[in-house]
């Protein structure tokens, strides 16, 4: 890790996404006092497709890493290690798309 990156403190998300597994109102009220704004479909109302755009991105991502054997069960045991591998994984995928 880079100094920058040591000491700067981490950045509160300004909007949330979620489907309708997270429609409680305790959670809602949760973002809220943290000032976090929530997009979460609500159960019997609304369809969750409209925020599958948003979630699709994640998703895809999280697909490609677990395709890595070594991600797909943590073998690592230190937290530094399984990070180093989740990097270089990261950047073999980056690699591989763009000499496609």
């Amino acid at each position: 890790m880079s100094r920058s990156c040591a000491g700067s403190r981490r950045r509160r998300p300004g909007k949330l996404h979620a489907d309708k597994g997270y429609d409680y109102n305790h959670l809602r009220r949760w973002l809220r006092r943290r000032g976090i704004r929530h997009r979460i479909a609500r159960k019997g109302i609304e369809s969750s497709q409209r925020l599958g755009r948003h979630r699709w991105v994640v998703e895809r991502t999280v697909s490609w890493l677990a395709g890595c054997r070594r991600l797909h069960r943590r073998y690592e045991r230190k937290a530094e290690h399984f990070l180093a591998f989740v990097g270089i994984a990261a950047t073999l995928i980056c690699h591989r798309r763009l000499t496609k």
